[in-house]
């Protein structure tokens, strides 16, 4: 057996054989869609590799430790059997080149942990070379009760390296020496060939190797198989009613685009249309990956790909995939633990493996950066994630809003998808110079495309105003919009100012939308808002109303209408992507429409002091009044003209030179890189808690479908959670932060209680 009742797909115990058949299958099917673009097509024998370590990765399951193991009430063996299946990978390739057998080799043997690592349990030190090598692998001269004497019998033995011969289309070899000798001297000569440092090519090649065999055994073990629908159709242009013409321009480029063009002008269109573009000449099963800055915002998206990509024959709806980090992280987790007795935490993993595989098997996925820059960083563990990385369409939605750190380290992962064969798309309404200069500069040759002037018309009056946003002034200026039947957009720079601010505008119909909500309420709350505050359409001149209070979580992918809007002073992007939600295709009958400023700001999250101080002195130097695309690439200029716009290009610049040097090559392929993974984590300064109240359906959730689970989630700083853990407020449960903390389905999460509110509402 390869796999218990509990463990398996089938619902039943899975043969060996069916097993490693199966998995050699899905590795044919993994080459099927990755082909060998980028670094790939200069290694003919690769996917050769690939199929051979599928077959072979658990062949030493055949012990009888690992055979009692697997039963019921079995007690767990405590070896690795992939160490054991190296000593058939000996046997079965002597007739091949060094180099296919040290490649074939270390596809065996690192599919579930690493050969070094500074947290320990990896295979180096399980497996010195004084280890009692017999005693493990061949014959236990003083067997504990209940423990095998005889780990392989020898017909056992002769029928199972007689049946992967066979599917080898090779003699079964004969050797005299045993087989835990095999298997010793294999280990010994794998751990010199990977424990001196590679070349950057031949590093890559191996993660990527080890990436195959290990989605090839998570899709064979799961029985999810990867789908070939590509919901995204080859015509996609022609689908548009009218093309812009940056949309059609966006269609005719063969390589990697940078588009900019204002909100609301159809950039997710055009983005598509490149990405269907693409399709007809790339090799193998190209998947399209869409990132977009916050999490939160890719589910508004995803439901926009939804009702205009194509279901699969037979499917009513198309299957888009959604990459949440946590969940994405506790998933692929539970399915790379270790087989273990058979039980209710091995049907767990078996569970794990098929959602993990789900995320897979989608060719259309939304996600945001941080899980792919993970992949990258953390090395074997999640190889199979850096695989699926190439031969894909990557588009970067918004790239704008992300600090010099993060901009760079993405920049350097373009250059990774670049040498893996894949193709980006960098979209946005806002792209500095600077920011384009670096995108060029990493992939080489990029097609820049712009919206022709006048594609968006003149949509904004723009009024500075030196109050706070909370002012009774300013207040009082929101509530006569709404008399006034307006619908109105009152943008802050941080949770608890929106939260204040809602709380003394008293209307019938508002609404809250940031960050600090459990991700199923912000899913209903974002629901509402596109419902309520759809485009206007051509024509449409009845008054809306309605109020909406919300943070930077409105700026992306949500295509949302207000006839009035006011905004805290924000980096210059962000003050641009605000105003597109205000009359954002200029239908309003009172075209243009006021949107104010308020550039009374105390410095603090989640904004550098400096940026702010560069987008007033745009703001200030053209000031407008009416605002138009010229005005928006005026202030870009301005801002990062500024000292702070400059040392910002040349910290990203930094950051992508030390990202790439440091976490994307791979001179030591197997070594475990998670701690620096879990540093990443820290670097884009969000943790995920739990309420403690939700704590039971968490658990029973995440049992089931920890994607589901995950819509109990909250993101907060690190920062606040160093607070309430001080407070003794956080408790780290089953991997997750659980906290004590106020939480209200209309306010969200409420870390800092305010004073009461001034005598004085507004309604």
């Amino acid at each position: 057996m390869a796999k218990s009742a509990s463990g398996s797909g089938l619902g039943r115990p899975e043969l060996l054989t069916e097993h490693s058949s199966t998995v050699r299958d899905a590795a044919r099917t993994i080459a099927d869609r990755i082909g060998s673009p980028g670094v790939l097509a200069a290694q003919p024998s690769f996917w050769s590799w690939v199929e051979t370590a599928a077959l072979l990765h658990d062949a030493g399951k055949v012990a009888e430790g690992f055979q009692r193991q697997v039963r019921p009430g079995g007690e767990k063996w405590g070896e690795r059997h992939e160490v054991l299946s190296l000593a058939y990978a000996d046997l079965l390739t002597r007739h091949l080149d060094p180099h296919d057998r040290k490649m074939i080799a270390a596809g065996v043997a690192f599919h579930h942990r690493p050969l070094t690592s500074h947290r320990g349990s990896d295979l180096r030190s399980m497996y010195p070379p004084v280890a009692d090598w017999e005693r493990k692998f061949g014959r236990d001269p003083a067997p504990v009760p209940g423990r095998p004497r005889i780990q392989i019998p020898v017909p056992r033995h002769r029928a199972w390296l007689a049946w992967l011969a066979r599917q080898l289309a090779t003699p079964a070899p004969d050797d005299d020496r045993r087989l835990w000798e095999l298997a010793r001297d294999a280990f010994a000569r794998l751990t010199t060939d990977w424990t001196n440092p590679v070349s950057d090519e031949d590093g890559l090649v191996a993660v990527l190797l080890q990436g195959a065999v290990t989605l090839a055994d998570h899709s064979g073990s799961a029985h999810v198989p990867l789908q070939t629908h590509m919901p995204l159709p080859r015509d996609y242009l022609n689908r548009l009613p009218t093309p812009y013409p940056h949309q059609e321009q966006a269609a005719d480029v063969a390589q990697h685009l940078i588009l900019v063009s204002p909100t609301g002008s159809g950039k997710t269109e055009a983005g598509l249309a490149w990405a269907s573009r693409q399709l007809g000449d790339m090799p193998g099963r190209p998947r399209l990956v869409w990132l977009l800055p916050y999490r939160a915002s890719i589910d508004a998206a995803r439901d926009r790909f939804i009702h205009h990509l194509d279901p699969a024959p037979g499917q009513k709806q198309p299957d888009i995939g959604v990459l949440h980090a946590t969940a994405a992280r506790t998933l692929l987790a539970r399915a790379v633990a270790e087989d273990c007795t058979p039980g209710a935490h091995d049907a767990r993993r078996a569970r794990a493996r098929a959602g993990a595989m789900r995320l897979f098997s989608q060719r259309v996925r939304v996600a945001t950066p941080h899980q792919l820059l993970r992949a990258a960083i953390a090395g074997p563990r999640y190889a199979s994630v850096l695989l699926e990385q190439a031969n894909a369409l990557m588009v970067l939605d918004e790239l704008h809003a992300y600090d010099p750190k993060t901009f760079g380290r993405i920049c350097a992962c373009m250059r990774l998808w670049q040498q893996l064969g894949s193709r980006v798309a960098v979209l946005s309404a806002t792209l500095a110079q600077p920011m384009i200069n670096l995108i060029e500069d990493t992939l080489g040759s990029v097609e820049i495309r712009r919206a022709p002037s006048g594609t968006a018309p003149t949509r904004h009056r723009l009024v500075l105003d030196d109050d706070p946003i909370d002012s009774q002034t300013s207040l009082r200026r929101v509530g006569q919009w709404l008399d006034e039947g307006h619908s109105v957009l009152v943008i802050t720079n941080t949770v608890n100012a929106a939260q204040q601010v809602f709380d003394r505008l008293h209307h019938p119909d508002k609404m809250l939308l940031h960050s600090r909500f459990r991700a199923r309420d912000r899913a209903e709350i974002e629901r509402r808002l596109l419902w309520r505050h759809p485009e206007r359409k051509p024509g449409e001149t009845t008054p809306r109303g309605g109020l909406v209070v919300a943070t930077q979580a409105v700026e992306v992918s949500l295509c949302l209408d207000f006839d009035r809007g006011i905004t805290e002073l924000a980096p210059i992007e962000a003050i641009a992507q605000r105003a597109g939600r205000i009359n954002r295709r200029g239908r309003h009958p009172d075209s243009p429409v006021e949107f104010r400023v308020h550039t009374h700001v105390t410095p603090n999250r989640p904004y550098e002091e400096g940026a702010l101080d560069a987008a007033l002195t745009a703001l200030r130097t053209a000031p407008g009044p009416e605002l138009s695309e010229e005005t928006i690439d005026t202030w870009l200029g301005i801002a990062y003209a500024t000292e702070w716009g400059q040392n910002w290009a040349a910290e990203a610049r930094r950051h992508r030179d030390e990202f790439h040097r440091d976490f994307l090559t791979f001179p030591d392929p197997f070594h475990d890189r998670r701690e620096f993974a879990d540093r990443l984590d820290e670097a884009f300064d969000t943790v995920e808690v739990l309420l403690r109240q939700d704590l039971d359906t968490y658990q029973a959730e995440a049992d089931k479908d920890p994607l589901l689970a995950a819509g109990l989630l909250i993101p907060i700083h690190h920062s606040q959670l160093a607070a309430l853990r001080t407070a003794g407020r956080a408790e780290y449960i089953h991997r997750l932060w659980v906290v004590d903390a106020d939480y209200d389905p209309t306010l969200g999460l409420i870390l800092n209680p305010q004073p009461a509110a001034a005598p004085e509402t507004i309604l």
